[in-house]
C-alpha cells in the first residue's frame, strides 16, 4: 500500500503512529482539532488537511485514532466529517476503543451513505509501540478487506489478529481491558504493600522474574508506579472510559464482574480527585491517601 493514508486524531497514540508511518515511506495526510498536534504532524513529515473530509479525499485508507465514541461519530458523520470526502474503494480503519454496537451501527451507516467499508482495529501497547511499529492489533471486518490491509497492518504491528466480523475486534479489546484495568489496580496495591511493609518495592520484579507473577505489565507499569512516574502513556480518564464500556458489555452479556467493578471504582475515584490527565500508574495515589486515613481506593 503506497497511496495516501488519511489520519484523523494525532494525539497520544495517533501522533507517534503518524510519525512511524511517514518514516516507513507512507504519504500521510492528517487532521487533528488541536493546532499543536497538527504542527507536530507537519514536523514529522506529514501533510495537514483542514478537516476530516479533506483528509479522506483521495486516500486509499482513512484511519481514526480518537478518544471517545462521540468523537468518532463527529469525525465521520459531522458537517465536515470523513463521510463527506470518502469514496469507494477507500476503507475506514478505526483504531479507537468505542462501544461495540455503536461501531457496528457506524459501519452500516457509512456503507449506506458512501459505499465504503469499516474495519475496527483497536490496539494495545501504548505510545511506544505506536511509535515503533510493534502494536498489538485486534481487527474486526470482512476477510477480503482485512487481506487488502495486511501490508498496512504489518507496518504498524508486531502482533495482528483478525478476530472476526465488524465489532469483534472491539469485543476482544473489551476482554483485554478487563484484564488490564484489574492488573493496574493489583499492581498499585502490590507496590503499596511492599512499601508499607518496609522492603524496597522496586525489587519485586527481579524477585519474581520468570515466576507466575511475572509479565509485561509488572516489568513496564510497576516500576513507573513505584517511581511515581505519572507522565501519561495512557490517561487515567481514558482507562476509566474503557472500564465503563467493559462494564456495559459485561452487563449485556449477563456477566457479573466484581473485579471489574472494583477497578472501575478505583479509577472513578482517581479521576474525581482531579488526576484524570495523569498516567494510569497514578492509581497508587489512592492507596497513599487510604494509608493516611483519607478516602482512598476502597
Amino acid at each position: 500500500m503506497t497511496s495516501t493514508i488519511g489520519y484523523v486524531g494525532a494525539g497520544l497514540m495517533g501522533g507517534p503512529m503518524v510519525k512511524w508511518l511517514v518514516g516507513q515511506g507512507f504519504l500521510v495526510r492528517v487532521f487533528d482539532i488541536a493546532p499543536a498536534r497538527r504542527e507536530e504532524a507537519v514536523a514529522a513529515g506529514a501533510q495537514v488537511a483542514d478537516d476530516p473530509a479533506a483528509v479522506a479525499a483521495g486516500a486509499e485508507l482513512v484511519a481514526l485514532n480518537l478518544p471517545t465514541t462521540q468523537a468518532v461519530e463527529e469525525a465521520v458523520f459531522g458537517p465536515t466529517g470523513v463521510a463527506h470526502g470518502i469514496r469507494p474503494p477507500t476503507l475506514l480503519v478505526d483504531f479507537s476503543t468505542i462501544e461495540v454496537e455503536c461501531c457496528r451501527a457506524f459501519a452500516r451507516r457509512l456503507k449506506q451513505a458512501t459505499g465504503c467499508n469499516w474495519v475496527d482495529a483497536p490496539v494495545s501497547g501504548g505510545p511506544v509501540a505506536a511509535g515503533n511499529g510493534t502494536l498489538t492489533v485486534m481487527a474486526g471486518g470482512d476477510a477480503a478487506e482485512i487481506a487488502r490491509l495486511r501490508s498496512f497492518f504489518d507496518a504498524i504491528s508486531g502482533n495482528f489478529t483478525h478476530v472476526g466480523a465488524i465489532g469483534d475486534g472491539l469485543v476482544a479489546k473489551m476482554v483485554g481491558q478487563l484484564i488490564v484495568g484489574c492488573l493496574h489496580v493489583v499492581l498499585a496495591e502490590a507496590a503499596r504493600l511492599a512499601e508499607l511493609s518496609g522492603i524496597d518495592a522496586a525489587i519485586i520484579p527481579a524477585c519474581v522474574a520468570d515466576g507466575h507473577p511475572d509479565g509485561v505489565m509488572l516489568r513496564q507499569l510497576y516500576p513507573r508506579i513505584v517511581a511515581r512516574d505519572f507522565r501519561p502513556r495512557a490517561y487515567a480518564r481514558q482507562l476509566l472510559k474503557d472500564l465503563r464500556m467493559v462494564e456495559e458489555a459485561a452487563a449485556a452479556a449477563g456477566l457479573r464482574a466484581p473485579m471489574l467493578e472494583q477497578a472501575r471504582r478505583t479509577y472513578t475515584a482517581l479521576v474525581e480527585r482531579g488526576d484524570g490527565e495523569l498516567d494510569t500508574s497514578a492509581a497508587i495515589r489512592l492507596y497513599e491517601a487510604s494509608a493516611a486515613g483519607h478516602d482512598g481506593a476502597g
